[in-house]
């Protein structure tokens, strides 16, 4: 089982900054609608219910539940969908470690952030994005 704790880091002056975790574990944030089933507007919380999900979603994120790693889903459902929600993930056996409910709506997301995100990291100043070629992980193409 991966070390889950959170590692207390400082900064150059001895500043105590945000802990982080282990290398070895990831923290995966996962959107639920089009991501580990069907896309249901919030506006149509009856298909929330009944919606199936994506097998291959619930295998690989069990996996990584199994292995060690923090599953958090993060939806742009609202306070009022927990319940449903909640149900709909245990009927389903996802494994998982929270649920952060209200994300923005209308995709096009580009996160910004002071620790490591696989998007764009943020290293104490805004400017203007600009294209980089760095390795990045993706889901492997069915052969």
């Amino acid at each position: 089982m991966k070390d889950k704790e959170l590692k207390k880091i400082v900064d150059k002056d001895g500043n105590t900054l945000s802990p982080v975790l282990g290398s070895d574990v990831k923290n995966y944030l996962i959107d639920i609608d089009g991501t580990i089933t069907d896309d249901v507007p919030n506006e149509q919380p009856e298909r929330m219910a009944t919606c199936k999900p994506y097998p291959d979603a619930l295998e690989i994120l069990n996996k990584w539940y199994d292995e060690g790693h923090i599953i958090t889903f993060f939806t742009s459902r609202t306070e009022a969908h927990r319940a449903v929600t909640e149900k709909w993930l245990a009927k389903h056996g996802f494994k998982h470690h929270g649920i952060l409910f209200g994300k923005p709506r209308g995709g096009n997301y580009h996160w910004i952030d002071n620790h490591l995100v696989k998007a764009t990291q943020f290293k104490g100043q805004f400017t203007d994005l600009i294209p980089v070629n760095k390795t990045i992980q993706v889901f492997k193409d069915e052969e």
